[in-house]
C-alpha cells in the first residue's frame, strides 16, 4: 500500500511541476507576442520617420556597429542621430518581418525578448542612390513592455558611405 501512494505523490508532483513549467512557458510566450507587437509598430514608425519613442524605457542601453561611436548609447543620442538620418535619407523594408523569440543569455531560457533578421533599403533624398543593409536586430524588454535593450549588427557605416 506504501508503494501505491508514493506513486500517486510521485505522480502529482511530477504532474504540478510539469503544469508550473507550461504556465511559465505560457507567460513567455504571451510576452514575446506583445513585445513582436511593439517591435512591429516600431519598425513601421522608423520607416515613416515617425518613431514612437515612447516605446522605449528611459534607461534604454543601445549598441551596435557605428563606426566611431561609443561602446552604447542612450536615447537621445539615438534620436539625434534619427533627426539627422531622416533629414537625409527613406527607408524601405525589403520583406514582413519574421521575429524570432530570444533566449536570456545566462539561463539560455526563452525570455520574451525578440530577435530578427531583415533586409533596409536605404535610399539618399538627395542623389537617389540606394543601398540594402541586411541587419540583425535583438530587442530586450522590461516588464512593462519597454524596450530596455537594443542592439544590431550590419555594415551600417561603409553602406551609408556608398550613398554619398
Amino acid at each position: 500500500m506504501k508503494k501505491f501512494l508514493y506513486s500517486i505523490l510521485l505522480c502529482v508532483f511530477i504532474f504540478s511541476c510539469d503544469s508550473a513549467t507550461d504556465t511559465d512557458n505560457s507567460l513567455v510566450n504571451q510576452s514575446f507576442e506583445e513585445n513582436s507587437k511593439t517591435m512591429q509598430a516600431l519598425l513601421e514608425s522608423y520607416a515613416n520617420e515617425d518613431v514612437d519613442y515612447s516605446r522605449f524605457s528611459e534607461d534604454v542601453v543601445f549598441k551596435g556597429t557605428l563606426f566611431g561611436s561609443p561602446d552604447s548609447l542612450k536615447l537621445d543620442q539615438i534620436m539625434g542621430m534619427h533627426k539627422e538620418f531622416f533629414a537625409k535619407y527613406d527607408v524601405k523594408h525589403m520583406a514582413p518581418f519574421n521575429f524570432l523569440q530570444g533566449v536570456n543569455p545566462e539561463t539560455g531560457e526563452a525570455d520574451g525578448s525578440v530577435r530578427f533578421y531583415y533586409d533596409m533599403q536605404v535610399t539618399n533624398s538627395s542623389n537617389g542612390k540606394s543601398v540594402v543593409i541586411p541587419i540583425y536586430e535583438s530587442f530586450d524588454f522590461d516588464d512593462e513592455g519597454k524596450a530596455i535593450y537594443v542592439q544590431w549588427y550590419c555594415d551600417w557605416s561603409t553602406s551609408m558611405a556608398s550613398l554619398d
